[in-house]
């Protein structure tokens, strides 16, 4: 089937075709994926940036897209234009969510009929963004939800993998497969850029002793003390480090 490309700001991908299925992740604007199933209300898809499959709400959707900017800022506010004022909506777009400008002036960016970001809040597609440690800040405090990828809602697993889409770089959704994908580091010492595994979460350290994760317990993404995380989800989860990698190293 043909290649669709996601028009609205994010869409929930579910385990099975129902609503009251679980969330196993989101898709953003701009995101690119493969239809492998139509049903009544809902469609099996692919995606083409980390191959996760799974079941969205059936709708219309691009087929003819080449995102020319990436949002940069952890959400860009959507504005309508009439006459020379720029109206602000209630709607957004979210962090690495590709667009196609098709016009601009000083300070607003055409991306849809009639659909406005600022200027200020993109980037080119091919930037490149090194500082990892100021995108997973952006998250900080941003509320935990299981599947999401938004300053809405994050889970783990995507707060590690968001700096990753941004760059463009492949890198698995489920912490199951980042486990499996990235490679061991050598070396009791946690430092910077330590990306650290348990069974089923994942978090990066900041520093030598400070480490940021979405944290179901706390409900959030926080940054904590990382001998104390460790030793916090060895008592209250019973789990053990299953694995330690360096985002430098990916």
């Amino acid at each position: 089937m043909k290649n669709n490309f996601l028009n609205k700001s994010v869409a929930n991908v579910y385990f099975k075709p129902s609503p009251n299925s679980e969330i196993v992740s989101q898709i953003l604007y701009g995101e690119k994926f493969k239809i492998l199933l139509k049903r009544k209300r809902y469609i099996k898809i692919k995606t083409y940036y980390d191959n996760y499959i799974g079941y969205i709400k059936k709708d219309k959707f691009l087929e003819n897209f080449k995102p020319s900017h990436k949002i940069s800022k952890i959400k860009s506010r959507i504005f309508s234009k009439k006459g020379k004022k720029f109206l602000p909506s209630n709607h957004y777009l979210y962090y690495g969510s590709g667009v196609h400008k098709i016009n601009e002036n000083k300070k607003f960016v055409e991306f849809e009929k009639n659909k406005w970001i600022k200027k200020s809040d993109v980037k080119n597609i091919d930037h490149h963004e090194k500082n990892y440690i100021k995108i997973f800040k952006f998250f900080l405090n941003t509320k935990y939800l299981w599947g999401g990828k938004t300053c809405v809602g994050i889970d783990c697993s995507a707060l590690i993998q968001i700096y990753f889409y941004y760059n463009r770089i492949f890198f698995p959704r489920d912490t199951k497969d980042q486990i499996r994908f990235c490679k061991r580091k050598r070396g009791k010492n946690r430092l910077k850029g330590d990306i650290v595994f348990w069974k089923g979460h994942v978090g990066i350290c900041l520093n030598k002793s400070r480490f940021i994760h979405a944290y179901g317990p706390k409900k959030k993404v926080i940054i904590m003390q990382t001998a104390q995380t460790i030793k916090l989800i060895d008592k209250t989860a019973n789990l053990k480090v299953k694995k330690v990698s360096n985002i430098s190293n990916i």
